[in-house]
């Protein structure tokens, strides 16, 4: 029996390369990548040049070699979250509402901005940004900064380079260096805060939800009114986040090999 005519050829070639590419525990060379999908080095290397400007696959200026890049990333976290991300999560959000009656909300990030996916909403309800389905910029809240802070510096620089860093209040972070401090400290700690950055009045403490790898592919947060977000509660708020991302993630696959880093002192500016 002949192909199907729908089947399209240089399709089905560039989802090969992006299988042995996902494979692969290790970035490729132009050459063994050839070799192992089975097409000559000349049309890897034209599917491989329109896959990198589709932020498919990246090459390392340095050895040359290539690997699958944020916007394959990117797909494949939306296919694990719309299939099961908000089912595994669903629970644990309801809990952290509870144990902190704060709003609970799980965010990933689309194309460089924070998608709220879903979200529980404290009895103590106060109106707030965080909305289910609301795109917000990454650079501006707590969950944002989860995100930006699973990636590399050269990919949070690219997505600056195109959202810019808006400023939205007095507290918001315009820097791009302060920002990539911030970032750091995000990564030492395991945690992220929002102190009135997207929205006067408004705080949020996030935690990074991990994939089986190891990846972070969501966020989780409590938002809540600065008045009852203070440093008194700061150090109970972070571990209840932490807590519930961590059991996230070890449902989506990921066996925690050392303790979080729980740094519970916060900035000198949250009051």
């Amino acid at each position: 029996m002949g192909k199907s005519t729908s089947f399209v050829q240089a399709v089905d070639r560039a989802l090969a390369i992006l299988e042995a590419l996902a494979e692969s525990e290790r970035p490729m060379g132009l050459v063994e990548l050839s070799t192992r999908v089975g097409l000559h080095v000349s049309t890897v290397h034209r599917l491989l040049s329109t896959m990198s400007r589709r932020r498919f696959v990246t090459q390392d200026p340095e050895s040359g070699r290539y690997r699958l890049g944020m916007r394959a990333f990117e797909v494949g976290s939306a296919a694990i979250q719309q299939v099961e991300l908000r089912e595994v999560a669903r629970p644990y959000l309801r809990w952290l509402m509870e144990e902190t009656q704060e709003t609970a909300n799980l965010a990933v990030l689309i194309d460089g901005e924070v998608v709220y996916i879903d979200q529980v909403e404290s009895q103590n309800l106060v109106r707030m940004f965080t909305r289910v389905g609301r795109r917000v910029p990454a650079h501006c809240t707590g969950v944002g900064k989860i995100l930006l802070a699973g990636l590399s510096d050269d990919e949070v620089q690219r997505i600056l380079d195109e959202r810019g860093l808006p400023r939205f209040t007095p507290h918001t972070i315009v820097d791009p260096r302060k920002l990539l401090h911030e970032l750091e400290r995000v990564r030492a700690s395991g945690f992220a805060l929002d102190n009135e950055e997207r929205e006067v009045g408004v705080r949020c403490v996030a935690g990074p939800v991990r994939d089986h790898e190891g990846r972070i592919v969501a966020a989780v947060s409590i938002s809540g009114p600065s008045s009852r977000i203070t440093e008194d509660r700061l150090p109970h708020l972070i571990q209840a986040v932490q807590t519930a991302t961590s059991r996230i993630s070890m449902e989506l696959g990921w066996h925690e090999k050392v303790a979080p880093n729980l740094q519970v002192r916060p900035p000198a500016n949250v009051t």
